[in-house]
């Protein structure tokens, strides 16, 4: 029998190299499912009847359902006995790994009525305290109503106070139900959060408990998934939240031809995108199809899994790399390591875009009856180990055009690669120079310069101040590819990428200055609130050498939500209708050398559906440095981040 699983944060980077991201992820795993009962008799029987089903863990209550224990009344308050069953009915190893324990039902910590307040108070301090004492790996805790204000403050007292075990699931139907939602309509105060509608209620609940809880990350979700769903706009919303378990009650399943449990399509729709969450599957609610023991509804939903839809090249290089925080690259001021242009020059649709991009331009400059002739100057700056330089060689080769190119690199350690590239394939056509492209004097101008000098954000390694400080040796008439790039923002929620920022202090760094650098990041766990809109612009060769920009970007949102932070995207043109795209409506199918950028915010910012989101970015430089600045203007004004570079800058 496999275990609950409480794994979250990770501690370093992930591994492995391409291929054995590709063949891991392809394997695909099998799903972790549990069983949810409400009254378990015989521990140790249930335990083994349900694994010999398929169950991977069990849920249940720690004390029996129905025995309201009395903390306030004599005599019931000195009532002889065990309050429930002993910890020797199952090993330590079973408790810590097999059980994940259920909260009583009746109990009420924030019930307005004094004497029920103060028993479920005592009681829920009973039952998380036996939960830590069992070595539980979850404790399951639901929301019934808006206000849990003071379950929550106990709940946070409770980790506050070295218990450091447990993990909290709070369960949260996706959708009230009929008798809470008519009630709830008139009279419910959403805090923050005004004008919600019916299909967001119970959102507004986990919104103000997570929030109540500081993001605390070990208060994590579990979805309970009703027969009536939704809007698509709520679901995306449900699942840029932490999941960690989704609760399927045998009254959602449909009976097939041959009396086999099957979802709906809206339901399995939501169940492919759990998957990809890695959440694990509870199973609620009485057997009521063909064999009444429960195994068809765990074959129905491994079916699922074996027929959900196969991951994309993308999606297969950047498994593992979900939600973890990377620092941008600072090629300019530090030199790259061999395996980072390893793992770059894997991609397979970039340089197959560059080379498209140069033979073009060959086409276009050099006529027919010149091609015995003329002889264009290409030079590429920055050619790392040089996959650019065999680009613009089979360019030339496709194109039946004569080229002599500059190789310019000011990584000594890859200048030796490029070297041996000029000895032993490339010849006399390819000039290596080990320089950096802003300080060499070049012999001749070129009719093109070749670069790949692109962060996530377009311009955040500094490709502006680069090819500014090369473009005098190019010919008037002369091309730059790149020849213009476009940065993107789009605002986003995630309570998971907020919590990883949170978790980055380090000891002699202002606490706050993580919030104020931005992260590259494979963006997983999360909802994007708006469409992206583009930011900074630059061209190539350009009259206009001021590289700072100033741009105020307004997002209309339409949904009831949490501002976390913004995702930065870039898209380029390499020359003409040669394009290269990380925004996701127009990305390059295949292609993964970038993952998108995140700039935090230091404090979540609640939105209505009214709303608009206004955000301010600026680029500014002194000429030693380039740094980025961000305000949110609207709904409500955040600090200014970043100012005058002080928790992050790019070096020049």
């Amino acid at each position: 029998m496999a275990s609950v699983s409480t794994k979250d944060e990770r501690t370093g980077p992930p591994h492995n190299s391409v291929e054995e991201v590709m063949a891991s992820a392809s394997s695909g795993g099998r799903v972790s499912c549990g069983r949810d009962l409400n009254c378990v008799p015989e521990i140790a029987d249930t335990l083994a009847a349900v694994a010999k089903l398929g169950f991977d863990f069990l849920c249940m209550p720690l004390f029996h359902p129905r025995f309201k224990r009395e903390f306030e009344l004599e005599p019931a308050k000195s009532r002889p006995g065990a309050q429930t069953r002993s910890d020797l009915l199952l090993c330590g190893r079973d408790w810590n790994t097999l059980i994940v324990g259920k909260l009583s039902p009746w109990i009420d910590t924030d019930s307005e009525m004094e004497t029920e307040r103060r028993n479920s108070e005592a009681a829920l301090a009973q039952e998380l305290n036996f939960s830590a004492y069992l070595g539980l790996p979850v404790f399951m805790v639901p929301l019934k109503g808006p206000h849990n204000a003071n379950l929550a403050r106990m709940l946070l007292n409770h980790i506050h106070t070295g218990h450091h075990t447990s993990n909290f699931w709070i369960r949260v139907p996706l959708m009230a139900s009929e008798d809470v939602r008519e009630d709830l309509i008139e009279n419910e105060p959403a805090p923050c959060i005004d004008e919600t509608s019916v299909d967001e209620k119970t959102w507004s609940w986990w919104h103000s408990f997570r929030t109540l809880c500081d993001y605390n990350k070990r208060i994590c979700l579990a979805i309970e998934v009703g027969a009536d769903m939704p809007s698509d706009a709520v679901i995306d919303k449900w699942l840029g939240e932490p999941i960690k378990a989704a609760v399927l009650p045998t009254s959602i399943f449909l009976t097939n031809k041959k009396g086999f449990p099957v979802l709906s399509k809206a339901h399995q729709r939501i169940i492919f995108r759990l998957f990809k969450l890695e959440a694990q599957f509870i199973f609620t609610g009485t057997s009521r199809h063909t064999d009444k023991d429960f195994r068809s509804y765990l074959q129905y939903l491994e079916y699922l899994n074996q027929n959900r839809p196969a991951p994309n090249a993308y999606e297969l290089f950047a498994k593992g790399y979900e939600d973890y925080l990377q620092s941008p690259l600072q090629p300019l001021m530090d030199n790259l390591e061999s395996q980072t242009y390893e793992v770059f020059e894997k991609d397979p649709i970039k340089y197959s875009q560059y080379q498209q991009a140069v033979f073009k331009c060959l086409l276009d400059r050099v006529p027919e009856e010149q091609k015995e002739t003329n002889v264009q100057v290409l030079m590429v700056l920055g050619a790392g180990r040089g996959p650019l330089v065999n680009a613009s060689l089979r360019a030339a080769r496709q194109a039946d055009r004569k080229l002599k190119i500059y190789a310019v690199e000011k990584n000594p350690n890859a200048v030796i690669t490029l070297e041996n590239w000029r000895f032993e394939e490339w010849g006399d056509h390819v000039t290596v120079v080990s320089c950096d492209m802003r300080e060499w004097v070049a012999p001749e101008k070129a009719d093109i310069i070749v670069s790949e000098l692109l962060g996530s954000f377009g311009d955040n390694e500094l490709s502006p101040e680069c090819l500014d400080g090369a473009q005098h040796f190019l010919k008037e008439d002369g091309v730059s590819i790149p020849c213009s790039y476009t940065s993107y923002l789009a605002p986003i929620s995630s309570s998971k990428l907020y919590n990883e920022v949170r978790g980055c202090r380090e000891r002699d760094k202002d606490p706050e200055c993580h919030f104020e650098t931005p992260y590259v990041v494979r963006l997983h766990n999360f909802h994007q609130l708006a469409d992206p809109k583009p930011c900074f612009t630059f061209t190539h060769p350009t009259k206009d050498i001021n590289n700072n920009r100033y741009q105020c970007l307004r997002f209309p949102v339409g949904c009831n939500s949490v501002l976390h932070g913004f995702a930065g995207y870039f898209e380029t043109t390499l020359y003409k209708d040669v394009t290269l795209s990380i925004k996701p409506d127009t990305h390059s199918p295949g292609m993964f050398s970038w993952f998108p950028i995140l700039f935090p915010l230091k404090q979540p910012i609640s939105i209505s559906r009214d709303d608009d989101v206004t955000v301010r970015f600026w680029r500014c430089n002194n000429g030693k440095k380039v740094w980025y600045e961000w305000a949110v203007t609207e709904p409500s004004c955040s600090a200014i981040h970043n100012p005058a570079g002080r928790s992050y800058t790019i070096g020049l």
